[in-house]
């Protein structure tokens, strides 16, 4: 069974601690499925490389061919892993346009992990004050962890290391899709992290990735409640008729 997973990265710099952290936190994400027998595919995005393309669509309304191939690629992801550098205190403007291009209903439901970069400690509150408001607006499914990174991140040591929460956060994704996976599938049930089940090599993660919905079926059953819905007229003539 595989499992794509779209890598967001809004870093504007080559090269960009950005868009190292999210391969590093793709990357683990990919091996800890590996471990439980499932293959992640990743598909990583570089929002610089598209930055005219959301540009216009912002002020037309209408996605060019480049840009939509990109929103395609996020409508097919089983999940999401999306990393802003912090900008004034707040993701970037690149980030939050590439969102607000988007139709919010390809994110209903959708695991995502997150994370941010900046250059000081004292901005890793846009994690939680920021970032994850806008994706609960976005009514996508984000997983407990989020990771900053600030210069001194970058091979630290001690508990708290940048190494280390990317293992939590990424053992925590990867339980939500591993928790997907149809029943029958070579270790789907033994490999969806139970309380206290270690995943893989890393830390303890003690999260199930129970109660996170499959976003694909819930958008299928957005798409069968519309075309089902009655024309206003006739709900309104079934009211009278009461």
């Amino acid at each position: 069974m595989q499992r794509t997973v779209v890598v967001i990265s809004a870093g504007l710099g080559v090269p960009s601690s950005t868009r190292m952290l999210a391969d590093q936190m793709a990357a683990d994400v990919q091996a800890r499925l590996a471990a439980m027998g499932i293959t992640a595919k990743l598909d990583v995005i570089d929002l610089r490389d598209h930055a005219t393309g959301i540009a216009n669509n912002m002020v037309t309304g209408y996605a060019g061919q480049d840009l939509a191939g990109v929103i395609r690629r996020v409508e097919a992801a089983d999940a999401m892993i999306a990393v802003t550098p912090t900008f004034s205190a707040s993701y970037s403007g690149l980030f939050k346009s590439f969102f607000d291009v988007l139709d919010p209903k390809f994110l209903d439901g959708m695991p995502v992990l997150f994370g941010a970069t900046g250059g000081s400690p004292r901005h890793s509150l846009v994690l939680e004050m920021a970032i994850r408001p806008l994706f609960s607006y976005l009514r996508a499914h984000t997983v407990p962890t989020a990771i900053y990174a600030s210069p001194e991140d970058w091979g630290g040591s001690g508990e708290n290391t940048l190494e280390r929460r990317i293992g939590q956060g990424a053992a925590e994704l990867a339980a939500v899709i591993a928790s997907h996976v149809p029943a029958g599938t070579a270790q789907a049930a033994e490999g969806t992290g139970l309380p206290g089940r270690q995943l893989g090599e890393g830390p303890a993660v003690g999260f199930s990735g129970a109660g996170f919905p499959d976003h694909k079926a819930k958008r299928a059953q957005h798409e069968a409640n519309k075309m089902t819905s009655l024309p206003f007229e006739e709900l309104l003539a079934q009211t009278q008729r009461r």
